[in-house]
């Protein structure tokens, strides 16, 4: 099940799928053609209008890609480059010009947003003054491209895990998840970047190993056998050439991280420098972190006492005051020890050093749930065993 350097190198997937898969399969339903299977019926997502047929040949599926991370992230960079470089599609961009994780499916609607050309080598890309959501929005939308549908949107190479709870909190999963509402086939991609022993190389690792389901997601959607009722958000382990496959997972409800909050002096650490609309969301995030990491370590070593501002303020033109108090507190998150027995959940199987591939969908029935995951572990299996014939 380890994925060895020179099978990354050579793009192929694991030569088997972990054997969760089978259990999916037998306890599956018969097909009742609601179109969950794959939607095998449904025709194929045109290319897109504006992309330039190749010379004597015919035009090119197009893949969209965006991220949280922004525009210049390693992730996203080293992720066109390979598209690129395989020279299959027409690969185009739009992401966010700085930082934007932890936005959630946030959208801009009372603000004039602004989309710049952004030197990315064989891509047309632009950066945009806004969330990783208004990014796959605007671009579907044909106001910025001319064209509505690509084949494919991914959002990613994120920096950082986007399990449990985290699903909810991610810009990059939300970059998928409003292609998926507008009808686009999506997949989120991030990496479980840990800050003492990753490496900005390992971006490259992490394309290489994804790579090969890109391109059977590519294959399919043209033929109608990719599953079209969820999106995929697949997690690469931290050593991305060290992985032991891929595993259907389910999505968890566990909470891996605690907030919490810490008070500090309003004179030190004004709101308005935090939340500046020039600084991207993460890197206020990262911010917070550090002061509230700060705060608390002068609380523990001095016994700082219960920090409470209070100002007096008058109403124009009249003598009288009142009181108004001010309490000024920053977030840091806390990593929690990974509890749970389930081996398929999405967390613990990027823990155990398996690429986490967890389908997610708007529609929380449970019935459909089951289906759904049925599909993606007919679509898996056969990506494996193509790629097993193709060796």
């Amino acid at each position: 099940m380890t994925t060895s350097p020179t099978s990354t190198r050579n793009r192929q997937l694991p030569p088997s799928l972990v054997a969760n898969l089978h259990s999916v399969l037998a306890g599956r339903k018969p097909p009742d053609g609601d179109g969950v299977e794959g939607d095998s019926s449904a025709a194929p997502v045109e290319a897109a209008a504006d992309s330039e047929p190749a010379v004597g040949g015919p035009r090119k599926p197009v893949v969209l890609v965006t991220n949280a991370d922004g525009i210049s992230s390693p992730g996203l960079t080293h992720l066109v480059e390979a598209l690129v470089r395989i020279g299959q599609y027409d690969v185009y961009v739009c992401a966010p010009e700085s930082d934007m994780s932890a936005s959630a499916h946030s959208v801009t609607v009372h603000r004039t947003l602004a989309a710049t050309s952004a030197p990315l080598e064989g891509a047309k890309a632009f950066e945009l003054s806004g969330y990783p959501a208004d990014c796959t929005s605007l671009a579907l939308s044909g106001a910025l491209f001319s064209w509505s549908n690509p084949a494919l949107v991914i959002s990613g190479i994120n920096k950082g895990p986007n399990c449990g709870e985290r699903i909810f909190y991610s810009g990059a999963v939300a970059g998928a998840r409003e292609a998926l509402m507008i009808g686009v086939p999506s997949v989120a991609i991030s990496l479980n970047w840990q800050e003492e022993e990753s490496r900005e190389s390992d971006f490259k690792d992490a394309v290489e190993v994804c790579l090969p389901l890109i391109k059977a997601a590519m294959r399919d959607i043209e033929k109608g056998l990719f599953p079209r009722k969820c999106l995929l958000n697949i997690e690469i382990p931290t050593a991305p050439s060290k992985n032991k496959g891929f595993k259907l997972t389910k999505h968890s409800f566990w909470r891996s991280t605690r907030s919490c909050w810490q008070a500090v002096p309003r004179n030190r650490h004004p709101a308005g420098h935090f939340m500046s609309m020039n600084q991207g969301l993460g890197a206020q995030l990262a911010q917070l972190n550090r002061d509230a990491s700060a705060a608390g370590a002068a609380r523990r070593s001095g016994g700082q006492s219960k920090m409470l501002e209070t100002e007096s303020v008058a109403a124009a033109g009249k003598p009288d005051q009142r009181e108004v108090v001010k309490k000024v507190f920053r977030l840091e998150l806390v990593e929690k020890e990974q509890e749970g027995p389930d081996e398929d959940v999405d967390f613990r199987a990027l823990k155990n050093g398996y690429i986490a591939v967890t389908p997610l969908h708007l529609d929380m029935h449970v019935e459909l749930e089951s289906e759904i995951r049925a599909c993606v572990s007919d679509w898996l299996s056969a990506v494996l065993e193509g790629c097993r014939d193709a060796s």
